[in-house]
């Protein structure tokens, strides 16, 4: 009850932000961005719309990775028309595609550029049940595998960036605190709705996406300070906040609902708070692998808190992006893994 209280009266946590704050005000006085290049997936609308203008006002290069292009320059010349100096770099990506990802993650090491921060804010939620060109649940490779196979190609550039300039790079995830609304083993549910459509759960699959989230946030975490690499890794919890998220469940019940937790509901400024408090902050040099929620240090559920179950899965998606034939190696290769 106190929590919902502070959470309604935007009280201010340790960092000094609350549920309140918005992106603008996060980054007020962050450092200046002008050396910075970002890629920052779903800029297209909402969270990451706003995340992606934040970050150009602050002087941030820009690099807006989307499957609609017309959207990506619509953002693109709302930003510029705002400010005029920005740079933004517009390129093709799938998130949901495995090929999509590599001939991305290829493009944009042709172009030579360094990457100092990585925002994995595309997000799909869908109450129908669909299956990608690599046989994987949707919602589960949009959200959570298309961005470890790009957070993985791209990494490599990342450390040398940081290497090279000093600068410490960021990799930001951005999950849910619907991650814990998933209990119990999450390979083999995804076997189970990848192969069975008439008792596809969409709310539990998104779940399970935004779980993976937060445990590739703490393996990663772990196998960047075993490398000794000057990348940190985060995950946040943006709020609660009617977006295009919504999309495939627009209608009389999605509106009721929305208007009954109206009061609860961050505007799309405050949601991107978090992300930009979190991609930006000199307070969290150094800081990786941790979870936050209205710019300030939160827990994950049990699970995932789990560094076993991180591990296992970090082993899992490595299959899925390794192997063609996905279904196979679904029902025979993750199915093994304990």
């Amino acid at each position: 009850m106190l929590e919902t209280i502070k959470y309604l009266m935007g009280s201010a946590g340790p960092s000094g932000f609350g549920s309140n704050s918005t992106a603008d005000q996060v980054t007020d006085h962050c450092p200046d961005l002008r050396s910075i290049t970002a890629i920052i997936t779903g800029a297209t609308s909402g969270i990451g719309a706003e995340t992606a203008k934040v970050l150009a006002k602050r002087g941030a290069r820009l690099v807006l990775p989307a499957r609609n292009l017309k959207a990506a320059e619509d953002t693109k010349a709302r930003i510029v028309s705002e400010f005029p100096q920005s740079e933004v770099i517009i390129m093709a990506l799938d998130l949901s595609s495995l090929d999509s990802v590599r001939r991305f993650a290829s493009e944009f090491e042709s172009l030579n550029l360094p990457l100092n921060l990585l925002i994995n804010n595309a997000g799909k939620f869908s109450y129908n049940h669909s299956i990608t060109e690599d046989g994987i649940e949707t919602s589960f490779a949009t959200n959570y595998l298309g961005h470890f196979l790009l957070t993985k190609l791209l990494l490599s550039n990342m450390i040398k960036t940081a290497k090279t300039t000093g600068v410490q790079g960021r990799i930001v995830n951005v999950s849910s605190n619907i991650h814990s609304w998933f209990s119990g083993d999450f390979i083999s549910y995804l076997c189970f709705i990848t192969k069975n459509k008439c008792e596809y759960d969409g709310t539990r699959a998104y779940a399970l996406s935004k779980l993976a989230n937060v445990l590739h946030t703490k393996e990663l975490a772990y196998r960047l300070k075993e490398m000794d690499a000057n990348v940190t890794i985060n995950c946040v919890h943006p709020g609660v906040v009617r977006t295009r998220l919504t999309r495939d469940c627009e209608g009389f019940i999605t509106d009721l609902v929305f208007f009954l937790a109206s009061k609860f509901l961050k505007t799309i400024p405050q949601a991107a708070a978090t992300t930009c408090y979190v991609a930006t902050h000199p307070r969290l040099v150094n800081v990786s692998g941790k979870y936050f929620s209205d710019c300030n240090e939160a827990l994950t559920s049990k699970l995932g808190s789990n560094t076993t179950e991180a591990a296992k899965l970090w082993i899992a998606s490595e299959i899925m992006v390794n192997f063609k034939g996905i279904k196979d190696t679904l029902s025979l290769g993750l199915s093994h893994i304990k």
